[in-house]
């Protein structure tokens, strides 16, 4: 099947597709007349790809995986592995952003929010950060 097929199929566009074979995570066979030709276990690689970037996967992630996905003999402890490490990412990113709101809040507490000049907001953000971003 031809790209437009394979897109259709995965539900990634073909830019998409086109730069994951790009940098190696695909390779769908070509045709004699070059244009690319790919077969179901390629849609069906695609579509794990697909999967695995909407849960939150790192294109290197990806690659690990799917390398973990083609292999028969897999252990099934690596990749709890993998997604336990992600797990851990997430919490750290659900901490920063809960602080971010907490600041963010704080800020608009502080704020009268009226018509005066004076803004506790602005005051705020030009001083010096408390904590450093990650």
């Amino acid at each position: 099947m031809n790209i437009g097929q394979a897109a259709e199929r995965s539900g990634l566009n073909p830019k998409t597709i086109r730069y994951y074979e790009s940098i190696g995570l695909v390779c769908p066979h070509r045709a004699a007349n070059g244009y690319r030709d790919y077969r179901q276990a390629d849609v069906e690689q695609l579509q794990f790809l697909q999967h695995a970037r909407a849960v939150g996967f790192t294109l290197d992630e990806c690659r690990e995986l799917l390398d973990l996905y083609r292999d028969p003999h897999r252990r099934s402890a690596e990749v709890k592995a993998l997604v336990l490490e992600r797990v851990a990412q997430v919490d750290e990113q659900l901490a920063r952003l809960e602080a971010m709101r907490d600041t963010l809040v704080t800020m608009a507490e502080h704020c009268a929010g009226d018509d005066n000049a004076e803004c506790a907001i602005i005051d705020s953000l030009a001083q010096p950060m408390p904590f450093k971003l990650v």
